[in-house]
């Protein structure tokens, strides 16, 4: 087993929440499944949300000042399967969904209570995906409901192939 072989069978057993990042590039409201997120600071508070440069959000959405980074609740796997499963190139995601619009006109999904608009203070290639780092300017933290996770996204078939 060589190297890259090895990490994956390190990291593809770890277990941690899925998110669904929306953002607003001029009239077209973007969103997308995400597994590489992280606080990455608590004073000041920073996270770093990655996006994939196959994906449909970060192709039309890598410029916009905000992101509205959602945790998915563990009872809404049809969100995950919405946001995971198919690409904005073929279908309006937020017509199949309630949401309303937050800071900067980025969409929020109504359905996931606990969300944070952040700011992009910084963006970096970091492989195959985007990091952007985010500084908190708006939050919601209204449910203690476990969310959904990184095992049962793992089969959900991508909008876009990796």
């Amino acid at each position: 087993m060589d190297l890259a072989e090895r990490f994956d069978a390190l990291v593809g057993d770890l277990e941690y929440p899925m998110f669904i990042v929306t953002a607003r590039a001029g009239d077209e409201r973007l969103g997308c499944l995400v597994g590489f997120a992280t606080q990455s600071s608590i004073d000041p508070p920073r996270f770093v949300v990655c996006l994939s440069h196959v994906n449909r959000t970060y192709r039309r959405g890598r410029d916009t000042g905000v992101l509205v980074v959602h945790c998915v609740p563990e009872h809404a796997p049809e969100l995950a399967e919405l946001f995971g499963g198919e690409t904005g190139d073929e279908v309006d995601k937020f017509a199949r969904c309630a949401w309303h619009d937050g800071p900067e006109g980025a969409p929020i999904l109504d359905d996931c209570p606990n969300w944070f608009a952040g700011r992009v203070l910084w963006r970096h290639d970091a492989g195959d995906h985007d990091a952007f780092l985010l500084e908190p300017i708006a939050a919601e933290a209204r449910s203690q409901e476990g969310e959904f996770t990184f095992h049962r996204a793992k089969r959900i078939d991508p909008g876009h192939e990796a």
